[in-house]
């Protein structure tokens, strides 16, 4: 057994099992009984302690105590590996921290394909009180009695995906807690089980190969708190954002791009013109044909935006797809000009011009990811390959067979595109990108390209970067951690449950741990479907302190998070609805939030606290809301919702419900 120690910090290595148990202070967290650490390769499992070679030794340095590790040649099935690498854990004197570091020395004869490493913690006892933190989408809290079992995660948890927003996961235990940092995040992700009831949640980290090689070390960083909540380690997990210059809040964006400030408040509309599912293509009904096209004009989608603007909707941001000829998820990135049969470039203009004299912001949707076989320009030699040489394609979208467009070339054609519709007089507010910050990063073997997924963030960032440069406001699919420097606005940023079929059983308790950290950053339309008279998204609109979608109209029926089972509300109704919700938003958009908690422990009463003093308090099981500012307070009802909003009057005590 080797340990050291750093202040109140303890880690201890068992050389013959491998097993690691860390102590802060009286707590102790160890990892799972029987977890080996292994390498699942092409070759086969392998466990690090079958190495033919392993030897520890302790070293200390000016900025911290440690245990080396070298574990060096494998045998499998009586073949011998030549492979090596080393492992650093390590405590941070200055800090506390635990950094666990996989270093590969000598890559000959395994082919990783998947390293789990470090393990996970053993986290056993039926109580709420023990619970488990995962970044899936906006965040979710997950008891280790909860009765429902965690099913598969997007993206098998990859970090900087839909299944990892920010590349980190925590547990506390009666209040004592870890979060665990990754710090390499490029290539790994987390996975976990929860059975249901518990009596464990088991949540852990792994790391894949970079273009087929695992060239460069993995850090995992853990951090203990004592006193804890999850709003602790979310604000660990901002501060360390902040020290790596990632935290750009939109105050600070809005320096650059002033018209932030005019998208703050926006309701938003998500409509259409063109859609075309090409016969080759998943999506193509055989059955129904008349669902597999559709056209809507330009001037009808005018009319519409007039009849809002009539309404006495204020500000609103239009979010159009299917604009381009070729029509929706076509033909990407050869993506013009704009649809003929709509009503052409003129069409699209006075769309965008009727927007800005309503005083509206226009934006549309695009595509860069997606690399259609059909596209005009498309030349597989700017398609993604593997190492292997192969390039990945499938025909899942409307388009038909597709492959990926390697990220390197990505901004070239933004700006193609981009000058061309401002070549004819279109003036826009905004861009979608689409994918861009819901999907993996993306690699490239050719050598005329060679991309590495943290490469491909970065080219992703650059086509973010020359939409500012050119004052649109660019937004993508969810968020992603990498993205927040440039990132102003997204499609949404949901709860897990939200992209299920209502009424499906929770995975756990809904959490707000991205805003936690990034509400002032990032402007998020939330969904405000009315899905049954027990559920109400409007509430957890409010409850974040997010925008409103007025209007969202599926580009696939009953797909990503649109289903048609839902409370029918009239343009009325959710016009109304959708004000209360901007105006809250203009008020915190800014703001960072502050706390989260279930309120007397009930996971169905929540209140959330912002910067300014705002406090947004709503109980689930009454479907009723209460908005408290420092000078404003007033009680109104309808809709079934019980309605506790701010009006801008004197108020010498907040309202609580």
């Amino acid at each position: 057994m080797r340990k050291i120690e750093q202040g109140t910090v303890a880690v201890s290595l068992d050389e013959k099992s491998l097993m690691v148990t860390l102590e802060q202070e009286k707590t102790k967290w160890s990892w799972k009984e029987g977890f080996r650490p292994y390498m699942e390769c092409e070759e086969g499992e392998l466990f690090f302690d079958e190495a033919a070679s392993i030897s520890h030794e302790t070293y200390q340095t000016g900025i911290g105590v440690g245990i080396r590790s070298i574990f060096s040649d494998f045998e499998k099935e009586g073949k011998k590996y030549p492979y090596s690498f080393e492992t650093l854990i390590w405590i941070e004197g200055a800090t506390g921290h635990v950094y666990f570091e996989w270093i590969p020395l000598k890559e000959e004869g395994l082919h990783i394909k998947k390293l789990f490493w470090p393990g996970a913690m053993e986290f056993t006892n039926p109580s709420k009180e023990w619970y488990t933190l995962l970044t899936h989408e906006q965040g979710v809290l997950i008891p280790n009695d909860w009765e429902t079992e965690l099913g598969a995660i997007p993206f098998n948890g990859f970090f900087e995906t839909a299944g990892g927003y920010m590349p980190w996961f925590g547990q506390v235990k009666e209040r004592e807690g870890y979060i665990a940092i990754c710090e390499t995040p490029w290539n790994g992700g987390y996975y976990a089980n929860h059975p249901a009831n518990g009596p464990y949640t088991h949540v852990g980290v792994y790391f894949e190969p970079s273009l087929g090689k695992m060239d460069y070390r993995r850090i995992m960083r853990y951090t203990f708190a004592s006193d804890c909540d999850y709003n602790t380690l979310c604000k660990i997990y901002r501060g360390y954002v902040n020290e790596q210059g990632r935290l750009r809040t939109l105050s600070e964006k809005a320096m650059r791009n002033p018209s932030i400030n005019d998208l703050i408040g926006c309701a938003f509309v998500h409509k259409g013109i063109k859609t075309q599912v090409q016969e080759n293509s998943d999506f193509f009904d055989p059955e129904n044909p008349d669902k597999n096209n559709h056209l809507t004009t330009f001037e009808t989608r005018v009319q519409e935006i007039k009849e809002i603007h009539e309404a006495g909707v204020k500000k609103l941001y239009l979010h159009l797809d299917g604009w381009a000829e070729p029509g929706y998820d076509n033909k990407h990135p050869d993506y013009l000009p704009a649809c003929k049969e709509a009503g052409g470039w003129d069409g699209m203009k006075k769309l965008a011009d009727t927007m800005h004299e309503c005083g509206y912001m226009f934006g549309i949707h695009d595509q860069y990811r997606d690399y259609y076989l059909a596209a005009p320009s498309f030349d597989e030699n700017y398609a993604c390959r593997l190492p292997d040489g192969t390039i990945p394609k499938h025909q899942r979208w409307a388009g038909g067979p597709q492959s990926y467009l390697c990220a390197t070339q990505a901004s070239y054609y933004v700006k193609r595109n981009f000058g061309e519709i401002k070549r004819n007089g279109i003036e826009l507010d905004g861009a979608y990108l689409d994918v861009f910050t819901c999907n993996e990063g993306d690699e490239c073997d050719n050598p005329e390209h060679r991309m590495t997924r943290r490469d491909c963030y970065e080219f992703r960032g650059k086509c973010f970067e020359y939409l500012l440069s050119c004052g649109i406001l660019p937004s993508s699919e969810e968020v992603s951690d990498w993205a927040v420097p440039s990132l102003v606005f997204c499609h949404y940023a949901p709860y897990d449950f939200m992209m299920r079929q209502p009424g499906t059983p929770k995975e756990g308790v809904p959490v707000p741990l991205y805003n936690l950290v990034y509400h002032d950053c990032v402007i998020e339309p939330w969904m405000m479907d009315k899905v049954s008279e027990e559920e109400d998204y409007m509430l957890y609109a409010l409850l974040n302190g997010g925008a409103p979608y007025l209007i969202r109209d599926a580009a696939y029926p009953n797909f990503d998070g649109a289903f048609d089972d839902k409370v029918k509300l009239s343009l009325k109704e959710n016009i109304e609805r959708s004000k209360i919700v901007s105006d809250l938003h203009e008020k915190v958009a800014k703001c960072e939030m502050l706390r989260h908690e279930m309120m007397n422990g009930d996971y169905m009463v929540q209140e959330t606290s912002f910067s300014d003093g705002t406090k947004v308090r709503v109980d689930f099981r009454k479907q009723s809301y209460e908005i408290v500012s420092e000078s404003s307070c007033i009680r109104k009802n309808h809709y079934g919702l019980n309605h506790n909003v701010y009006v801008p009057v004197s108020c010498s005590e907040n309202i609580r419900i």
